[in-house]
C-alpha cells in the first residue's frame, strides 16, 4: 500500500497528490526529490516503484521478502538500508519486531515498512518542520527514519528493565508470590537476545553513514548520523547488561533451589536419625528374648520409654542447635 508520495523542492513539500510516475518525473527538477512511503506493498505495487526509480534488483528482492538483518549496501549512486523496528508488549512481556527498508538515491527516498512498530507519519511531519534539513536531500529522510526507529528502542529498553527488576525481586522473594521464575527468565532472555540481534548490527552502518562519503548523503547530514550512532551504542550496552543480569538471576535462582533442597535433606536426615532410636529399641524387644531382666521389674517398661524420650529429645535439641531442624 502506498501511504504517501510527496515532492520536496528546496526542503519544502509541494502541495497536491502525485502518482508514482508523476513524482518520478517531477523529481528531475533542480533541488527536488521524492519521498515515497509504502506499507507492506504488493509485488505489483513494488514493480511500479522499481520501474520508475530503477532500484537495484538485489535490493528489491530483499525488500519484498523482508526478514533481513540491519545492514547498509551501496549500489552505484544509491543506498539500501535495512532497519529493525521494535515495540514492547508489556502484557505478555514480548518484543514485537518489524522491518523498514530505505532506498536512497540522489532524487528519491523510498521507505518500505513491514510490521506494526514504528509508524512514520509523525516522522514525516517532524522532518517537514525542518525544511533546512530536508534541503540537504534524501539523506535527511534516511536520518529522520533511522532516528525515529532508534528512539522507539527506548520504550522497549524501559519495559525490559522493569520486568527484569521484577524478576530479580521474584528470585529473592520468600513469599508465596515467588513461584518458579525460571520460565519467565528464559522468556525475557529470548526477547533480550532478539533485541540484541536487531540493534548490534546497526552500529557499523551508522558508523559508515557518519564518517564515510556515500552516495546521496550530504556532508551536513553526517553529524546527525553520528548522534544516532551514540544512541544505538547506549541501547546495545543496555541490552548486553540485561543479558548478564538475566544470566545472574538464573544462576541465583538455581543456587537458592539447591540450598533449599540441601536444607530439606538435612531435615529429613535429622528426623530419620531421631526415629531410628525408638525403632531400634522396639526391634530389640520384638525379638522376644525370654531373659530380659528389666521385664521382670515393675519399673522396666516405663524406664525404657523414658530412655527413648530422653535420647530422642537430646538428639532433637542437638539438631536444632546445629540448624538441621
Amino acid at each position: 500500500m502506498i501511504v504517501d508520495c510527496a515532492l520536496y523542492v528546496d526542503g519544502r513539500r509541494r502541495e497536491g497528490e502525485l502518482s508514482v510516475a508523476a513524482a518520478a518525473r517531477a523529481c528531475r527538477a533542480p533541488g527536488a526529490f521524492v519521498w515515497l512511503g509504502l506499507y507492506e506493498p504488493t509485488t505489483d505495487e513494488f514493480e511500479t516503484v522499481d520501474r520508475e526509480f530503477a532500484l537495484h534488483e538485489l535490493a528489491v528482492e530483499d525488500a519484498i521478502k523482508a526478514h533481513q538483518r540491519p545492514k547498509l549496501e551501496v549500489y552505484g549512486d544509491s543506498l539500501f538500508v535495512v532497519l529493525k523496528t521494535a515495540r514492547y508488549v508489556d502484557a505478555v512481556e514480548t518484543v514485537e519486531f518489524g522491518e523498514i527498508q530505505v532506498f536512497v538515491g540522489t532524487r528519491f527516498a523510498v521507505v518500505v515498512r513491514h510490521g506494526e512498530a514504528s509508524a512514520l507519519s509523525e516522522t514525516r511531519r517532524r522532518m517537514e518542520a525542518r525544511p533546512d534539513l530536508l534541503a540537504a536531500g534524501p539523506g535527511a529522510v534516511l536520518y529522520g527514519v533511522v532516528d525515529h526507529v532508534v528512539d522507539d528502542y527506548q520504550p522497549v529498553i524501559d519495559g525490559l528493565d522493569d520486568d527484569i527488576r521484577e524478576t530479580e525481586l521474584q528470585v529473592f522473594s520468600d513469599g508465596p508470590e515467588r513461584g518458579n521464575p525460571v520460565e519467565r527468565i528464559y522468556k525475557l532472555k529470548r526477547e533480550v537476545l532478539e533485541m540484541q540481534q536487531a540493534t548490534a548490527p546497526l552500529l557499523h552502518p551508522l558508523e559508515q553513514l557518519a564518517s564515510q562519503e556515500l552516495p546521496a548523503i550530504a556532508p551536513e547530514v553526517r553529524p546527525y548520523f553520528r548522534d544516532v550512532h551514540d544512541h544505538v551504542q547506549r541501547v546495545v550496552q543496555s541490552v548486553s547488561t540485561f543479558s548478564e543480569l538475566l544470566t545472574s538471576a538464573l544462576q541465583a535462582n538455581l543456587t537458592r533451589v539447591s540450598v533449599r533442597q540441601n536444607e530439606d535433606m538435612r531435615k529429613i536426615s535429622a528426623w530419620v536419625a531421631i526415629a531410628a532410636v525408638p525403632t531400634m529399641i522396639a526391634g530389640i524387644y520384638g525379638m522376644n528374648f525370654r531373659h530380659m531382666p528389666e521385664l521382670d521389674q515393675p519399673w522396666g517398661y516405663p524406664a525404657v520409654l523414658v530412655f527413648i524420650l530422653v535420647v530422642c529429645g537430646s538428639m532433637y535439641r542437638a539438631f536444632r542447635r546445629s540448624g538441621w531442624l
